[in-house]
């Protein structure tokens, strides 16, 4: 019904052979440019496979928040959330990760894949520290492959030209959403009220 692609072949039947430039672009350490992504973005998207399947999650900062520890090891500290540790648990069983590095105003973004750690090592966690506070751990991920990825997504998104719209999305607070799941037991209306001031005190 679907005309569902099953093989390899099906998918090389349709897509073709890779651009060569695809293929030059990937390398498998952070050289000199790779590395101005890195210590540029200020917010990533971290992958991760586990047992209990896969997980993305949004990690932010102020840029180069994500460290260069070598040129084939990268450390990410992890700021006080929800605890529901879906990455973390992930990495501990399996240790595969992706991470997507992004920079506001830029069409291109850095891909990297490779196997991750996770350590409490008290110096490290204190080179971390923000406003005194430490983060509850720090990922590090081996690299294995880099390469950027071209802006056509973010063209055809008009991603950055919509950042600058005044008018806000059209898209439920985190409160209303609490509030539709829990079928009216939540609260929304309080948690979107208190929101502003507890985040401001429980970001780092």
């Amino acid at each position: 019904m679907f005309h569902t692609l099953k093989t390899v072949a099906d998918l090389e039947a349709v897509y073709g052979a890779p651009n060569p430039r695809s293929l030059l672009k990937e390398i498998d350490h952070l050289n000199a440019d790779y590395r101005a992504f890195v210590e540029a973005s200020p917010f990533i998207v971290l992958s991760s496979v586990g047992a209990q399947g896969t997980d993305a999650s949004p990690k932010g900062d102020a840029p180069g928040f994500v460290r260069i520890l070598n040129e084939r090891l990268l450390a990410i500290p992890d700021r006080p959330g929800n605890n529901r540790i879906d990455n973390l648990r992930n990495i501990v069983e399996d240790g595969r990760v992706s991470v997507l590095f992004i920079v506001p105003g830029v069409g291109e973004t850095l891909r990297v894949n490779g196997t991750a750690t996770i350590s409490a090592d008290p110096e490290l966690l204190a080179s971390f520290a923000v406003q005194g506070k430490l983060p509850r751990s720090v990922i590090l991920v081996q690299v294995q492959t880099v390469y950027f990825h071209c802006s056509k997504a973010l063209v055809r998104s008009k991603l950055w030209e919509r950042g600058a719209q005044e008018t806000k999305p059209a898209v439920p607070t985190a409160g209303k959403i609490l509030q539709h799941i829990s079928g009216g037991a939540f609260d929304g209306d309080a948690y979107d009220r208190e929101l502003p001031e507890r985040l401001k005190n429980t970001l780092y």
